[in-house]
């Protein structure tokens, strides 16, 4: 049997973006990265991991694989985002009432959060 261990995101600088994940979701490192990779999981209890590795590929504007982040109040969360960094996206496939917004993190990786709001 297999399990998804981590989810790996290619980025440009580790450490900016140690500091922006670590400050989107209150991930911490699991040991001491470097200026190539690594690896965050949450601060408390068990949870996803998410690597971060130094990659030169250039990002793609409809990737195949992101990350999908659900949240209780999506606006509010949405706003503290952008103020950590991420850039609002004009996404050019939403569909007629979404219930995600698709944002981009400092190297341009995107990445939606879904209103998970009661009701």
């Amino acid at each position: 049997m297999l399990t998804i261990g981590t989810i790996v995101l290619g980025v440009n600088d580790v450490n900016a973006a140690t500091k922006f994940w670590n400050d989107a979701l209150g991930y911490v490192p699991r040991e001491a990265g470097d200026e190539t990779w690594v690896t965050l999981v949450p601060s408390s209890g068990p949870g996803a991991e998410l690597s971060l590795m130094l990659s030169e590929t250039p990002v793609q504007d409809h990737p195949r694989i992101h990350l999908d982040l659900y949240a209780d109040d999506q606006s509010a969360e949405v706003e503290r985002l952008v103020s950590l960094g991420a850039r609002r996206v004009d996404w050019d496939s939403y569909p007629e009432d979404p219930d995600f917004v698709v944002l981009e993190d400092p190297d341009g990786n995107l990445f939606c959060v879904i209103d998970k709001s009661p009701g």
